[in-house]
């Protein structure tokens, strides 16, 4: 805004300085006439009037003449210089008819810079100055050795002056030609700026678009993993049960089993409700994660017939909610692969709080496989080990699993202990 204000009072400047570079030396034409006009009885003879009247003509005449030129020679040249040179002898001769005559005679002070080659600037403000000094000491030419003397005396002070007055307007031109510079900087610099602003912001659109598009990705991923975790451990348990019934003909056994299916439906049914509301698991609803997770591990032994141990180490304590849902999908995860491909006699759950970090440890006695020889992922598969890691790196922690054929695997998780707020 700044910027913008003193350029626009630079030009205003300028512009008021053509119009008195064009208007003004009529207007101290006029002035001196009127002055030269009221004295003429006094100082001036006839023939020095019809001099006079002579040289104001020449002085209007050269005036026009200039001011069709000046347009095709804005600058310092051969044709302002002799515009320059005929004003100064006209208004000399003006002045030595008649001093009040300076009146016009001055205008040489404010046209030399814009006229005269730099080299002769001073020439010309000097030949202004002995005008000027002419008429403050009564009169050209001098009379008598003493009007000779305050004429010098007049001179040197005229001299003197315009050369304070040139330094100060020197360091005043100076001055301006460092502002317009800045100013062009500045407006160079606010123009890369609002460049570089437009480009934020189509990049901080593009920023939206992709963060919006990994949220949805994000979000599918979640769905995926939760109903994975949930409604098809849900469903393979309702389908063995069934399977148990369908091979059955005691009807006590058939209705613990039915019972059984029953549950694991509804259980599901408010698994699902819970992954597309973003909920914590319906186990943590009402318990913490190590009273959620020992009645997991327990479920699991009764409904695979398997034993299954729990165990906690260290000072149990609220973790946050996102913490203690995922290390129990993690634990769900785990169970549900060893249900399916294990094959083991016994199975043991370790939840362990250590300082700034959670540890929980699956450890089964199964067939086990080989970790570096894993099958590719099925239509019928779920997400299994790849789910787990991608849980645990969510909250910044991590899976690993060892295991051998034969000698049962261990699939432990760590991620940071963080309270509940």
């Amino acid at each position: 805004m700044s910027d913008g204000v003193s350029t626009t009072n630079l030009d205003l400047v300028e512009e008021r300085w053509a119009v008195f570079h064009r208007w003004g030396p009529y207007g101290l034409l006029f002035v001196g006439g009127l002055a030269a006009a009221a004295t003429a009885d006094l100082l001036m003879s006839t023939a020095d009037r019809w001099a006079a009247l002579a040289l104001v003509g020449g002085a209007v005449l050269l005036q026009l003449c200039w001011g069709r030129l000046r347009r095709r020679y804005p600058g310092p040249g051969a044709p302002a210089v002799v515009y320059y040179v005929l004003r100064w002898g006209v208004g000399f001769a003006l002045t030595w008819l008649n001093p009040f005559f300076a009146f016009y005679a001055v205008i040489g002070y404010f046209g030399a810079q814009a006229l005269l080659p730099r080299r002769w600037v001073k020439v010309g403000l000097f030949a202004t100055a002995v005008t000027m000094a002419g008429s403050q000491s009564g009169g050209l030419p001098p009379k008598g050795s003493m009007g000779w003397v305050v004429f010098g005396a007049v001179l040197v002070i005229n001299a003197v002056l315009l050369t304070v007055f040139g330094h100060l307007a020197a360091q005043e031109d100076e001055r301006t030609r460092v502002q317009i510079a800045t100013i062009a900087e500045l407006e160079t610099t606010n123009a890369r700026l609002q460049q570089a602003l437009d480009e934020n912001a189509a990049l901080h659109a593009q920023l939206l678009l992709q963060a919006r598009e990994a949220g949805v990705a994000d979000e599918r991923r979640r769905l995926a993993a939760e109903i994975h975790d949930t409604i098809a451990q849900g469903l393979a348990g309702i389908i063995a049960q069934l399977q148990v019934v369908a091979g059955s003909t005691d009807p006590h056994l058939v209705r613990e089993h039915l019972a059984s299916a029953q549950s694991l439906a509804r259980h599901s049914l408010g698994e699902a409700r819970r992954s597309v509301q973003n909920l914590s698991p319906l186990d943590l609803e009402h318990d913490l994660l190590h009273e959620a997770l020992k009645k997991t591990v327990a479920e699991w032994g009764t409904r695979h017939a398997v034993r299954a141990d729990f165990t906690v180490t260290g000072t149990a304590v609220q973790l946050h909610e996102e913490i203690e849902a995922t290390l129990l999908r993690i634990a769900q995860e785990a169970l549900a692969n060893a249900g399916r491909h294990a094959h083991a006699s016994r199975i043991g759950v370790t939840l362990s709080f250590m300082g700034d970090e959670v540890s929980l440890d699956v450890r089964d006695d199964g067939r086990g496989f080989d970790p570096l020889d894993l099958p590719a992922r099925s239509g019928s598969g779920g997400f299994g080990l790849d789910g787990m890691r991608a849980r645990a790196e969510r909250i910044a922690g991590g899976v690993t699993v060892e295991s051998e054929p034969g000698h049962g695997t261990a699939v432990s998780a760590r991620v940071p202990l963080v309270p509940h707020d």
